[in-house]
């Protein structure tokens, strides 16, 4: 009698599924998973060495009702008003086909003769689930190249593995040229006066869609010949004070080595998340010092960049003031300093109370703590001349 076979619940689960099990007991068994975004890597690639960052977001844990929750809310994120008037602007762009959108395209960027309005293909990206609407995406990019022709595919969804995660992405638009060039739009509601934009919210963008055109490799990487992802993104924002569009071309080189670059270095999730102790929960309604106590089980890294990037920043801020650590004044700060780690360290080295002479660090702390001193006691001197006058 042939053995019965092996039912469904007896088999092992792949390293992935047990992963993807692992994450869900993190952010609560019935709490749906926050899924990461372009502006969230960039922003995880910036700060590469924070594992609280890393895991929260490979577990899809909604960092800004956490952040509520451990009574430290922060107002970081866009206003709805400004997200309502990026949506029309958007409509604005991509109406009739898109053909405003290729045309500026094709004149900042070249790729083929000029689009004709009602000529260019638009492919319907629908399908079931993030994983169908990826390999929809990955689909019209193979037959968009092969056409040889426009093609503007709207909202695509793009799929990359971030530290043992599965991220998907959707950048506002992917073009095809018709020399097979792919190039990632990006759609801005501020404003482009005279031909520039405000430097920090294009470096912003800038290293936004350095994600998008790093998951185009990826998608790119399995046709064969490989298409041509293009090192100039097309930023269209509104012109001057309308709302009509204009667009220039920025050469995210730079962004994309830094992003391939800073998510190689990411430490896998499910190691931070095998050092944790057992039945550690991220789930939101649970009381705010369990949450505080899970929270400060993962190591952060904080710095003052991350006010502009995270939403757990004001909890991370305080909690790094607290312990004296150097990163709350600036990464630039923390690599002059060499060995020294906390402010008390430093105060106790400027003072004379500790430290190598010889270390540089602490000879220009003692130095400057001189200088102070000097300062201070001529403002008294002063001061003291200026009372006997008076008198």
């Amino acid at each position: 009698m042939p053995s019965p076979a092996p039912s469904r619940a007896s088999t092992p689960p792949t390293r992935r599924t047990a992963l993807r099990h692992r994450l869900a007991e993190l952010r609560g068994g019935d709490v749906p998973a926050l899924p990461l975004d372009a502006r969230a890597l960039a922003a995880l690639a910036a700060n590469p060495g924070c594992r609280r960052r890393a895991l929260l977001d490979g577990a899809g844990v909604d960092k800004t009702a956490l952040a509520r929750s451990l009574g430290a809310p922060s107002g970081f994120g866009q206003s709805q008003f400004a997200f309502m008037r990026g949506n029309a602007f958007e409509a604005r762009v991509k109406a009739d086909g898109g053909a405003e959108l290729l045309r500026l395209t094709h004149g900042r960027l070249g790729g083929g003769s000029e689009p004709v309005p009602g000529e260019s293909a638009v492919p319907d990206l629908a399908a079931a689930g993030p994983e169908g609407r990826a390999a929809r995406t990955a689909l019209a990019l193979r037959e968009a190249t092969e056409s040889g022709g426009w093609t503007l595919l709207d909202h695509p969804m793009l799929a990359l593995d971030v530290a043992g995660t599965l991220a998907f992405l959707e950048p506002d638009a992917v073009v095809v040229h018709p020399d097979g060039g792919w190039t990632v739009v990006e759609i801005k509601s501020f404003p482009m006066i005279d031909g520039s934009a405000d430097a920090a919210k294009v470096g912003a963008a800038a290293r936004q869609a350095a994600v998008y055109a790093l998951a185009l490799e990826r998608v790119a990487a399995r046709l064969d010949p490989a298409p041509r992802i293009r090192h100039d993104v097309l930023l269209v924002c509104p012109k001057d004070f309308s709302n009509l569009p204009t667009a220039s071309a920025i050469d995210v080189r730079k962004q994309l080595a830094v992003t391939r670059r800073q998510l190689a270095r990411l430490t896998r999730v499910e190691d931070i998340a095998a050092q944790l102790p057992e039945g550690t929960t991220f789930d939101v309604r649970r009381p705010a010092a369990e949450l505080t106590a899970a929270v400060e089980a993962v190591p952060a890294t904080y710095a003052p960049e991350c006010l502009a990037a995270c939403e757990l920043a004001f909890h991370c801020r305080t909690r790094a003031r607290e312990e004296g650590e150097v990163t709350s004044l600036g990464r630039s700060i923390r690599g002059e300093l060499g060995g020294l780690t906390t402010i008390g360290e430093i105060l106790a080295a400027a003072a004379g109370a500790s430290g190598d002479p010889d270390d540089p660090a602490v000879a220009t702390l003692r130095r400057a703590a001189a200088l102070r001193s000097e300062a201070l006691a001529g403002a008294g001197a002063a001061a003291g001349a200026g009372a006997r006058e008076a008198s």
